[in-house]
């Protein structure tokens, strides 16, 4: 058979950028920063370099090809007919000779590629193979060109495909096999548990229909197993490459590894490749050293060794934090990047919402280079609308810039950094009140933000060349900077722009800080596009009502679903009981302390055991605990304290015995508010002291009118306020029944609790003692 001809049997699909990955990296991992240009500078760069060229100038030609076992697709950058030349045009700032060469040899074969497919394509006897570098700083390019036979490019593509090709084989019989035992996937346990059946029934229908599901089921069915089964189970189906279940807290992807895990063994042979994906701080093995090959012997020869360490790897079915670490140790490769590189050879990778939803996030990012086709799985979505907000969101504070200007930094950068410092200043002495919002940057802020960007690019790039390494506070305030810099590309209104300034204890005119803010308000025109990009996708949680909040907030498609899926548990199960004669709001907190305390001793003498109590800050919660140490000694208490680590936040749970009694203290919305699980009588009952509303401050109050603007002057409010404070209580109040056979009891405390309106967005299952 022709090489270029189709076989009868499957080819592996493989984007041309994935294929010279794989057999051109090598060399050293070298991250040493040098500056690159934005994906918008990168955009404009191409459209410069083609508006130069004649007018038979090609931009963006679509190639694709069979080679050995391979189906080939990509897309070169442009094609000048008139001296038959093919281009692959890069985008760069600073000097071109400080780029690594197994980048250059990287860019190379990708050249190579693109025009032996446009050979075949156009028949071409020969070709000019450019590879173009534009700095999107001075607007020049630089041209490296090589004129090659077709017959040689042919020869370098089948080289390439070659090296690529008994790869392709193993993963294609992989994908054969995973599909066929998914396709015969059982339900992992005798029975499905009540309300299970009805979530995984809508999950697995929204799959197959290539749809987006907004699902809210109670707490304690197995929500997590009865999401990933029919996703699993439509995967052939749907013909996915990869499914991506993403959690906003590392408890999260623990219960994750841990349902897919059942699954897997409840099946005879589930050839399921499985990796967690965790943040580089909890996975570096260095943390003291820079992440090249000069500092880290883990990234000298980090692609020399990486085919090594990928096989190795891959023969593991799950790749949890701990797995990964020691395949990648075992080769001496970094346990990270050995992560990232594996993450296109993975089937179910299991990650955190920034993995995905993120500016710079690579799941994303591979998912639309490479065309996968992708399902998607967002646990306790509830969580999705402020974690979006915090990724689309940007602030910069004088007193950073101040205190580097302080430290001397090197003579090249001193005059962009008075230039910001300066025009900053006086922007915050001009501005009369506290708190301020602003229709845009002020140009002279952008202009000098832009002058720094740049003044720092080629102090890094010096830097570099002379083999040193930044100050990190340094390059900690650049890279704000550039995200600040880059999320204003596409500030609109769904964003806002303030400057707050933040006075010292003698309250000096201007302030002791002032800090820029840059804040996402609706991140839907960030979500919808990544959303858009999923085959399927579910967002699930036991607290999504009203469902017009999240859709409007988070983006989802027009055509999206929904589903309420009804409580497994009985009225009867537990007594929520209102205290509706005492107020929480801020100024009646310290009237509320006394009758709240009476309120605690009272229930805990009627039923003894172990109760949470929530309240709206730690300074309420400490005041609360301190009276009832006052008034009942003899009864046992544990507080959370602010900025716990792991350890003391297994001890706090730790407390909540079976056979144990006493009161815990936490924040409403803090780590022991959701995720946690406390079943039987390790926990009988909650109090929360709250609505749980954001605190009124001028940032809500314009976050209110911008909701207001978008969504009508009601919602303005309810999505601002009310909303997000009841998600909240019912989170809390959802720690207390946890299984089938569990009883209890949840006092809502707040005279607001006596609207109807607020009564409404409580479970429908709640028997509300009135």
């Amino acid at each position: 058979m022709n090489r270029h001809s189709p076989s009868t049997s499957a080819l592996y699909q493989v984007a041309v950028r994935a294929l010279c990955e794989f057999t051109a990296k090598q060399g050293d991992l070298d991250l040493r920063f040098t500056p690159s240009a934005t994906a918008l500078e990168g955009i404009n760069g191409h459209q410069a370099v083609a508006m130069r060229r004649g007018p038979g100038y090609e931009s963006e030609i679509n190639l694709d090809g069979v080679c050995e076992n391979l189906h080939l697709r990509g897309r070169a950058d442009g094609f000048d007919p008139q001296c038959a030349r093919l281009e692959e045009i890069k985008t760069y700032r600073g000097d071109l000779e400080a780029m690594p060469a197994n980048r250059r040899h990287l860019h190379w074969a990708q050249a190579k590629v693109y025009g032996a497919l446009l050979c075949r394509t156009r028949k071409l006897a020969e070709l000019g193979v450019a590879l173009i570098y534009y700095d999107v700083d001075t607007q020049l390019e630089t041209m490296l060109v090589e004129r090659h036979s077709a017959a040689a490019l042919e020869e370098f593509l089948v080289d390439q495909c070659r090296r690529f090709a008994a790869w392709a084989a193993q993963e294609l019989a992989h994908r054969s096999a995973r599909d066929a035992a998914l396709s015969e996937l059982k339900f992992p346990h005798a029975q499905f548990r009540s309300g299970q059946r009805e979530l995984s029934e809508a999950v697995y229908k929204a799959t197959l229909a290539g749809r987006c599901l907004l699902a809210q089921a109670p707490t304690g069915i197995g929500k997590t197993v009865g999401t990933l089964f029919p996703m699993l189970k439509a995967w052939p189906s749907r013909s996915l490459d990869k499914v991506f279940f993403l959690t906003a807290k590392t408890p999260g992807r623990a219960l994750a590894l841990q349902a897919i895990r059942t699954i897997s063994e409840a099946q005879n042979t589930t050839p399921l490749r499985v990796l967690e994906l965790v943040a580089r701080d909890k996975a570096c093995e260095h943390p003291d050293k820079a992440c090249h090959g000069e500092s880290c012997p883990l990234a000298r020869g980090f692609y020399d060794r990486l085919p090594q360490a990928r096989e190795a790897a891959l023969a593991a079915s799950t790749l949890n934090k701990a797995a990964l670490r020691q395949v990648a140790l075992s080769h001496e490769v970094c346990p990270y990047h050995l992560g990232q590189e594996l993450v296109r050879w993975a089937d179910l990778v299991v990650g955190d919402y920034n993995h995905f939803f993120d500016l710079n996030a690579l799941l994303h990012g591979l998912t639309l280079t490479d065309g996968w086709r992708v399902g998607l799985l967002v646990d306790e979505a509830h969580n999705l609308v402020d974690r979006a907000r915090a990724m689309y969101s940007a602030e910069l504070r004088l007193s950073e810039l101040e205190s580097l200007l302080a430290r001397k930094p090197a003579r090249q950068l001193r005059p962009s950094l008075t230039r910001l410092a300066n025009s900053w200043d006086a922007l915050a002495q001009a501005q009369t009140s506290a708190f301020a919002v602003h229709d845009e940057l002020p140009a002279v802020l952008l202009n000098a933000l832009q002058n720094f960007a740049s003044a720092m690019g080629d102090h890094l790039l010096a830097q570099h060349e002379a083999r040193t390494e930044p100050d990190p506070a340094l390059l900690r305030f650049y890279f704000d900077v550039l995200h600040f810099l880059r999320l204003h590309e596409s500030f609109g209104e769904h964003s806002m722009m303030d400057l707050s300034l933040q006075h010292d204890a003698a309250n000096e005119p201007g302030g002791a800080d002032s800090v820029w803010c840059l804040r996402n308000v609706v991140p839907a025109p960030f979500l919808k596009p990544r959303l858009k990009a999923c085959v399927a996708s579910t967002l699930f949680s036991a607290t999504l009502q009203p469902t017009g909040y999240y859709r409007d907030l988070l983006g989802l498609p027009d055509d999206s679903l929904d589903i309420d899926v009804e409580s497994p548990f009985a009225g009867g199960q537990l007594q929520v009981r209102l205290a509706t004669d005492i107020s929480t709001r801020w100024q009646e907190r310290e009237r509320s302390i006394a009758p709240i305390v009476d309120l605690i001793a009272a229930q805990f003498e009627q039923a003894p055991g172990n109760y949470l109590v929530f309240a709206s800050s730690f300074d309420y919660l400490q005041k609360i605990a301190d009276r009832l140490s006052l008034a009942q000694p003899q009864l046992p208490q544990w507080t959370q304290a602010r900025a716990m680590n792991e350890p003391a936040r297994e001890q706090f749970l730790d407390r909540f015995r079976t056979d144990g009694k006493g009161i815990g203290f936490a924040v409403l919305g803090g780590a022991f508010a959701e995720g946690i699980d406390l079943p039987g009588r390790r926990l009988i009952g909650a109090f929360v002291a709250t609505l749980g509303m954001p605190q009124w401050n001028p940032v809500n109050e314009e976050f209110r009118r911008r909701m207001a603007t978008g969504f009508g002057e009601d919602r303005g409010h309810d999505y601002t306020y009310l909303f997000p404070g009841l998600q909240k209580v019912v989170q809390a109040a959802g720690r207390v029944i946890r299984t089938s056979d569990d009883r209890g009891v949840v006092w809502l405390i707040d005279e607001r609790y006596r609207r109807l309106k607020v009564r409404n967005l409580l479970p429908s299952w709640w028997r509300i003692d009135t």
